[in-house]
């Protein structure tokens, strides 16, 4: 059988959407601070799809409880509570192509965001106990939240200080990881020289969390990192830092984010949790009193999705307009397999468009009647930002 997947196929067809993934939480967000409702046709649906995880750490001070709440919708979980919910990924392309097609269904990308609660009283440099190490290492990616405005309770900010403690300890535990590894390995090799590349991996890593340095700081090449894979090292996840600023910071947000790195973002996430639990018809009023352009929970929503390696491909129709989440450097077989496994198995070619391309022109049908519809193989890399339709045969 000769099928299509994409713009205007329905979820009744033999190869039928995969479901989204269940959540461990039971709060399920349908809606979240960065989706507009009013996209595609009036009483739209909008969902959303969750792939991997981003770890949330703070100390109990620094307001990564509240973060958590305005990232995911939810309610504050507390300051010694673990919590997992989906933050959805604010997309124009999704908004746009839903209203070009009149979809009667739309479906936003997300990710799972994990709150990693410390134990009660916990300071960085007195160990942050096993079952909080263990959730960390759960992850995919690990999201450290500072705080950087004087508290009451607490006294000045010492974000920079703060985050060397927390790395600290993580350093600590991939230590531990590498010399029990080493170990082992080198005994296997005495039997299988084939050992040997990753035993010098093992020993460049152990120099290096010796000094006290987190792998993602350090100069171990990709091939090295590769190698060390099996020891699922806390300090070799991607990561990034939330600096929490207080109201009368925001002006200076961007300075007090930059020593902790191009990607690091200011917030005061105390006015972001009251934006985002705003109408949605009220928060860019709430924006402009505050002086804010654009509120950090999409920026960061968005830069932490492609932290986890994640892109996005599309489809839209009638029916539906969906953001498929892949693995960055996929080819179309694999992207095919994430909407359904028949798909990839029995992947024929793609059908694929840039989707400002196609809102140019008005529509798939307009596309195709223009020859402006790329047909891709199974050697094409998909962009982020295709609009594609799945040719398949099963």
């Amino acid at each position: 059988m000769l099928a299509r997947l994409g713009a205007g196929l329905g979820p009744g067809s033999k190869a039928e959407r995969s479901p989204a993934p269940r959540l461990e939480s039971a709060g399920q967000v349908t809606g979240g601070w960065p989706l507009r409702a009013n996209s595609g046709l009036p009483g739209a649906t909008v969902t959303l799809s969750a792939v991997e995880n981003l770890g949330l750490v703070g100390l109990s001070d620094a307001g990564s409880n509240r973060l958590f709440s305005a990232l995911t919708g939810l309610p504050d979980p507390g300051v010694f509570e673990s919590a997992v919910a989906v933050a959805p990924v604010p997309d124009e392309r999704v908004d746009r192509l839903s209203a070009m097609s009149h979809s009667r269904k739309i479906v936003h990308a997300g990710f799972e965001l994990v709150h990693i609660a410390l134990p009660p009283g916990a300071k960085p440099g007195e160990g942050l106990g096993t079952r909080f190490l263990g959730a960390l290492r759960n992850c995919d990616a690990i999201l450290f939240v500072l705080r950087a405005f004087d508290h009451p309770s607490v006294g000045p900010p010492d974000a920079e200080g703060d985050l060397a403690g927390l790395e600290l300890e993580l350093v600590i535990a991939d230590l531990a990881t590498v010399e029990g590894r080493v170990d082992r390995q080198r005994r296997a090799a005495k039997g299988d020289k084939s050992l040997l590349p990753e035993i010098a991996a093992l020993e460049r890593a152990h120099a290096v969390l010796e000094a006290g340095t987190p792998v993602y700081r350090s100069d171990l090449s990709a091939d090295e990192q590769a190698l060390l894979a099996p020891c699922f090292l806390l300090t070799s996840k991607p990561h990034l830092v939330v600096v929490n600023i207080s109201e009368d910071q925001i002006a200076d947000a961007d300075a007090l984010a930059l020593p902790f790195g191009a990607d690091a973002l200011a917030a005061c996430v105390e006015v972001e949790a009251e934006i985002a639990a705003c109408e949605p018809e009220e928060r860019f009023e709430m924006l402009e009193t505050f002086g804010i352009g654009e509120s950090v929970v999409p920026r960061l929503a968005r830069r932490a999705y492609h932290q986890l390696n994640r892109r996005t491909f599309l489809t839209t129709g009638p029916d539906e307009t969906r953001a498929w989440t892949f693995r960055a450097g996929a080819r179309a077989p694999e992207c095919s397999g994430v909407i359904h496994s028949d798909l990839q198995r029995g992947f024929i070619r793609a059908e694929a468009i840039d989707w400002e391309e196609l809102l140019e022109i008005g529509s798939w049908a307009k596309a195709k009647e223009l020859n402006r519809i790329r047909l891709e193989g199974k050697d094409y890399e998909v962009r982020d930002g295709d609009v594609l339709e799945i040719r398949f045969n099963v």
